[in-house]
């Protein structure tokens, strides 16, 4: 394990969408395009929350982006940018310790070449 409290660390993003297709969208150019993350790993779950004065049920997809501490600003503020809810679910949790081998490949896969 790597333990690494730099720029060169992991992050994981974590967003809701209400259907695939939004969540699909906004990945692939995440990750073709920007280069922003490394991955992305999605499921579909049910999600109970409060808004607008009431407790809603939902069916949504809830996504995992991965990708490097140093470009974790940048990339919730991509999404935030893209995402179709007005107030898009946007957490972040670092990653102090990673294999190098994967941390190798995170930051292979987010840099422009």
């Amino acid at each position: 394990m790597v333990r690494s409290k730099n720029l060169s660390a992991a992050a994981i993003i974590i967003s809701t969408f209400a259907n695939e297709k939004s969540l699909r969208d906004i990945a692939y150019e995440l990750i073709v395009n920007a280069k922003l993350c490394a991955c992305v790993n999605y499921t579909k779950v049910r999600s109970l929350y409060w808004w607008e004065n009431k407790v809603n049920e939902e069916e949504e997809f809830i996504a995992f982006f991965k990708t490097t501490k140093k470009k974790a600003k940048e990339l919730r503020n991509m999404i935030e940018k893209q995402h179709p809810y007005d107030v898009p679910e946007l957490l972040e949790i670092s990653i102090d310790k990673t294999s190098k081998a994967y941390l190798d490949w995170l930051i292979g896969s987010t840099s422009i070449t």
